[in-house]
């Protein structure tokens, strides 16, 4: 392989082994980052923030060895860096905002059960192992839909297949991991 060139894996992955191109397909894909992580934490500024440190993070990751598909790792950067900012700004939310009816309480006096606690856990664990089990259009698909606000349209622009397909796989998606976390419903 050519020094400088972007060799392409199967499918739509890429390996990227040349930090020019690590730069051109971050910034080829930036304004999608932006969206799916404005998606998740309702903020463009905050979404910002995200996708730059996610830059950050693909950067030192990719250095020095070649990343099969860049383009889902990004997205799987960006998704968590968002949720854990969407959970850190709920949490400052509920206890520093004024007029907030927390403020001033003893956050403990809110707190769930130990119970609540191990089955929200359980179900979490769940989740991600469904999720992580998969086929990897789908989760994609089905974490732009649920997680990012992305339209059925512009999931299919994005993974190459029609409209009706996106519909299918995120149903299908979705109805798996129903059935991973909560078999009896």
């Amino acid at each position: 392989m050519a020094v400088g060139k972007v060799q392409r894996a199967k499918g739509c992955g890429h390996k990227v082994p040349h930090e020019r191109n690590r730069l051109t397909l971050y910034m080829a894909h930036r304004g999608e980052l932006v969206r799916y992580a404005s998606g998740i934490v309702g903020d463009a500024a905050r979404a910002e923030e995200v996708v730059q440190e996610a830059w950050l993070r693909f950067g030192a990751e990719a250095k020095g060895q070649l990343l099969e598909e860049p383009v889902g790792y990004l997205y799987r950067v960006v998704r968590n860096l968002a949720i854990d900012c969407y959970r850190q700004r709920m949490r400052e939310r509920r206890y520093v905002e004024p007029g907030n009816s927390y403020a001033g309480r003893d956050p403990a006096d809110d707190l769930p059960s130990p119970e609540t606690v191990a089955v929200a856990r359980d179900e979490l664990r769940l989740l991600r192992e469904a999720m992580a089990e998969l086929p990897e259009r789908t989760r994609i698909a089905l974490e732009m839909r649920r997680f990012g606000g992305y339209k059925l349209r512009e999931i299919a622009d994005r993974l190459g297949i029609s409209v009706t397909s996106v519909h299918d796989i995120v149903v299908e998606g979705i109805d798996y991991c129903r059935r991973r976390v909560r078999p009896d419903s």
